[in-house]
């Protein structure tokens, strides 16, 4: 098996393609796209190969057989067309005001103009120069216009925390998108990819035939890598780092980088993380390094985001669908940027619903730790293997410890400002972040017969189940324990495969004290 190069960060179709880098091959989705339809939208998430496919589209439409010797397009297009194609990226840089943006639309549209060998009536008027572009484009070479936009909605993600800022980002892309309704007869496709779905009322202005494909269950592998993509396209490199005694084992690869679904069973690998695995041939959060989602954990911290429900979330297609700067609801926030995943569908007469839950270990482990250090200013370093050790050797009393440790350390201001942590959703998010950033199986709320547990953590052969109670006073009441051993939620686990014991701590937190002021402990070593 022949090894090749590992194309990171490489979104040039040609590059790839000339160079010798691995490529696994998406051009049937090119074909069965051009053949079905017109106009497209794709939402995915940052870094899963989006720009790559627009690039691939853009080559096959300017007729370039050379790159595609071998794949399936080869054979499945019409090489004697060759389309004008316009392509628009916002994907580089931060635009901050809308007179960059605008900068940059007619940068844009002038490269095109000189490529085409035109000279635009008015550079300065932009709807003018794109509609007098697509048209002009058409009529020089003979055949329609294709138009590609990468990464369409940046410029209003970038700027989210200034909503004003957002709203003329939105109004200057809608001035933009605009044309393409009216230049229909002169276009052949259409097709625009981003990581938010703005609805088409206040963006795209009556573009209302652009199908939307992003949950489209026959292009849920469009982008990302799928099992068998592993075990085809990548198997010399899987070979390597067995030879070079460096084995990559499949089932930790699956548990850290699959787990992404749109509209399919089928699961489909981050593609950055495995390239940056395969080179560096260590498990790390590389997705999640290459922009740590500031914006994000902030604007979750400051709308007092349960952080347990990103287990399990729920949403609609209305839900989903619906982002825009004034309103942003936290589940179509957090699928549309990759942090959760489809996990299951329910479908009925009345509509589909979808779970939504964290995709794989990376998203897990980076995200909680992220969103701890939000909820907690003033973290106490502890090694993260030591506090696997305690979880997997059943060590109650220094985890006790060290949770007192974590809530004594945050500051009064903290509390003043934050009404957040007059509830137990403050104590449990942070406990529970705190938790599932060691990377251990955590299932929050769970839902037994006799009613519902505040926290499972699963690390090893141990178990252990945790009962909140928010108490007024500084006297421990016992009332968490309690519950637990009332209402049995450990039966469950008794006796099962591979458990070998389980930890039941109920968990007092003192509003008056702001800290844990009742550890009480059953079946662990130590209180």
């Amino acid at each position: 098996m022949e090894r090749k190069k590992l194309p990171i960060g490489i979104q040039t179709f040609a590059e790839i393609r000339r160079e010798g880098y691995y490529y696994v091959d998406k051009t049937p989705f090119v074909a069965s796209l051009a053949e079905s339809g017109k106009y497209y939208f794709l939402s995915r998430p940052r870094r899963f190969g989006k720009s790559l496919f627009l690039d691939t589209l853009a080559e096959a439409f300017a007729g370039n057989r050379a790159l595609f010797s071998g794949l399936y397009l080869e054979n499945h297009w019409n090489w004697e067309k060759r389309h004008p194609v316009i392509r628009l990226s916002f994907a580089e840089g931060r635009l901050e005001r809308r007179e960059e943006l605008d900068r940059s639309i007619r940068r844009q549209l002038h490269e095109h103009a000189q490529r085409f060998g035109m000279t635009l009536c008015d550079p300065e008027d932009i709807p003018g120069s794109f509609g007098e572009l697509i048209t002009g484009a058409a009529e020089r070479l003979g055949e329609r216009t294709v138009v590609l936009i990468d990464e369409y909605d940046k410029p209003i993600l970038d700027n989210l925390t200034d909503p004003d800022t957002a709203r003329a980002m939105r109004e200057g892309l809608r001035n933009l998108y605009s044309v393409l309704k009216g230049r229909d007869a002169d276009l052949r496709f259409v097709f625009l990819t981003g990581v938010s779905k703005f609805s088409k009322v206040s963006l795209f202005s009556g573009l209302n035939n652009l199908y939307d494909l992003t949950l489209d269950a026959s292009v849920a592998t469009i982008c990302g890598y799928t099992e068998a993509d592993l075990d085809t396209v990548f198997a010399p490199e899987f070979a390597a780092a067995a030879q070079d005694g460096q084995p990559l084992s499949r089932d930790a690869v699956r548990a850290w980088y699959n787990g992404y679904r749109w509209g399919s069973e089928e699961s489909v690998y981050n593609p950055f993380d495995v390239l940056l695995l395969l080179r560096q041939r260590e498990f790390r959060a590389w997705w999640f390094e290459t922009a740590t989602p500031t914006f994000l954990v902030e604007w979750l911290t400051r709308h007092q985001f349960f952080t347990p429900r990103l287990e399990r979330l729920y949403a609609d297609d209305a839900l989903l669908s619906a982002f825009d700067v004034e309103a942003i609801a936290p589940e179509a926030l957090l699928w549309q940027t990759g942090y959760v995943t489809i996990t299951r569908v329910h479908r009925s007469e009345d509509g589909v619903e979808y779970e939504l839950g964290l995709p794989n270990r990376e998203v897990r482990m980076a995200l909680n730790r992220a969103l701890v250090r939000g909820l907690v200013p003033e973290l106490p370093h502890a090694p993260s293997f030591a506090l696997t050790t305690m979880l997997k050797e059943g060590d109650a009393h220094g985890l006790g410890e060290h949770m007192r440790s974590l809530f004594a350390g945050i500051p009064a201001d903290w509390y003043r400002k934050n009404p957040m942590a007059r509830y137990e959703g403050y104590f449990a998010s942070v406990f529970y972040s705190h938790l599932a950033g060691l990377g251990v199986m955590t299932i929050p709320e769970r839902i037994c017969t006799p009613g519902r547990l505040d926290l499972v953590v699963i690390a090893g052969a141990v178990v252990w189940i945790f009962e909140f109670k928010v108490i007024d006073g500084d006297t421990p009441t016992g009332e968490a324990l309690r519950q637990i051993q009332e209402k049995g939620y450990a039966a469950a686990y008794r006796g099962k495969a591979g458990v070998e014991r389980v930890v039941e701590v109920g968990v007092e937190f003192s509003t008056a004290k702001r800290q844990i002021v009742g550890w009480e402990v059953a079946g662990g070593d130590g209180a």
